[in-house]
């Protein structure tokens, strides 16, 4: 059984910035989604500690197109600030991926309840997700829904490779490590046809250490089983 969804990811704008370097006043956006942007959208569709979201591949449907706006921000420190940031605009997607048991939480295995996490996650992207759906930033409102990945005409569909450069892939979190380190993965990207297939993060090999973290807690007292959910929605199945 392939416990996964393929679903249309559209949008205004999006801005998917390097977290890295996104503290000044200047933002831009990369050119495609990145798979922790992407994964971040599907757990806002459905998402429990004892499960792992996997992106698979993202597909291009609209031309990439830039705009500059002038913005601005919040200024704790008091006055004005006016900072310049680049969004894409008119963005559409097509989005496949699938989860996988945590392996890293073995304490959770209660939870692993592989048929009813599968169809909460279907009826919870039919409902456009659990959580609002932004595209990088909140200000980027997202919106999703089934369909085939292969459905459609995409602009980049006959085109040639397009070399993306070195861009964030993934956050290693210790919930899903296994270490107790935050770290932060990247990789070079290229787009065949319009299609970004997506490395899984363990098979990134540039990786770097950003803190120590501890991961988190969970148990029965402050996480609803997927038996409890279930049950909670099955009126609605």
């Amino acid at each position: 059984m392939w416990n996964g969804i393929e679903f249309s990811l559209y949008g205004d704008y999006a801005l998917f910035t390097n977290p890295l370097t996104r503290m000044g006043g200047e933002k831009s956006s990369y050119p495609v989604p990145t798979y922790s942007a992407l994964k971040g959208i599907v757990e806002s569709v459905y998402w429990k500690p004892s499960i792992t979201m996997v992106v698979d591949s993202v597909r291009v449907m609209n031309p990439i197109r830039m705009e500059s706006k002038g913005i601005r921000p919040i200024n704790y420190g008091g006055g004005n600030t006016l900072a310049n940031y680049t969004y894409l605009r008119d963005v559409h997607y097509k989005v496949k991926a699938y989860f996988i048991f945590n392996k890293h939480r073995p304490d959770l295995a209660y939870d692993h309840n592989e048929n009813k996490h599968h169809n909460i996650l279907k009826r919870s992207l039919e409902a456009g997700g659990r959580r609002d759906i932004f595209l990088g930033a909140r200000e980027c409102q997202g919106y999703v829904e089934p369909t085939s990945f292969n459905e459609g005409k995409g602009y980049y569909d006959d085109a040639v490779d397009m070399h993306l450069g070195t861009m964030i892939h993934s956050f290693g979190y210790p919930d899903e490590t296994g270490e107790e380190e935050l770290n932060v993965r990247l990789w070079n990207p290229v787009m065949e046809n319009g299609v970004i297939d997506f490395i899984k993060p363990e098979e990134c090999t540039l990786i770097r250490p950003i803190r120590k973290v501890d991961p988190k807690h969970f148990d029965e007292t402050n996480m609803q089983t997927v038996d409890q959910l279930y049950d909670e929605l099955k009126g609605g199945f």
